[in-house]
């Protein structure tokens, strides 16, 4: 049984409640984990293809990071005023972003110096990475399904 002003009787431990806006602590994860794998990427490149192949493995993972990282910075953004409404905005921000990553890669072209084997190995890699660490950090927070029955003022039909 729980008491409403503390620990249970007894115990030591108080129970957690949600994890309160947790979207930058997974764009620190993923932004972490991929960074670390693009700088051992570029580092393999320019020993094994030179300068601009490292400088272009790096930017394959900063165009990556850049197209994850906006969805979490306006997840965290929205989700504090409105934790429901996160979802509904990355999926408004997500068809943002492709239309204005295409125009801007399709705009740019190509430039010369691009290596686009290293480029394309590190973007893959950091996409593939990027969804395992992000996917990770998330099933480790917490989330307010059903709210405790006594806090919400309703009798019955709750968990004890």
């Amino acid at each position: 049984m729980r008491s409403a002003d503390g620990p249970r009787p007894g115990g030591f431990l108080t129970p957690s409640g949600p994890t309160t806006a947790p979207w930058l602590g997974i764009l620190g994860t993923a932004l972490a984990v991929t960074g670390t794998a693009a700088v051992l990427a570029a580092v393999a490149a320019g020993l094994t293809a030179g300068l601009s192949a490292a400088a272009s493995s790096l930017l394959g993972w900063l165009l990556i990071a850049a197209f994850f990282g906006i969805s979490l910075l306006v997840g965290h953004l929205v989700g504090r005023r409105n934790p429901s409404g996160a979802i509904g905005m990355f999926m408004v921000t997500y068809v943002i972003k492709v239309v204005g990553f295409a125009v801007i890669l399709f705009g740019l072209g190509t430039p010369d110096w691009l290596h686009r084997e290293w480029f394309a190995l590190t973007a893959v890699g950091a996409v593939v990475l990027w969804q395992v660490a992000e996917i990770r950090a998330f099933s480790r927070t917490r989330h307010l399904i059903f709210s405790d029955p006594a806090e919400a003022g309703s009798k019955g039909g709750g968990y004890a």
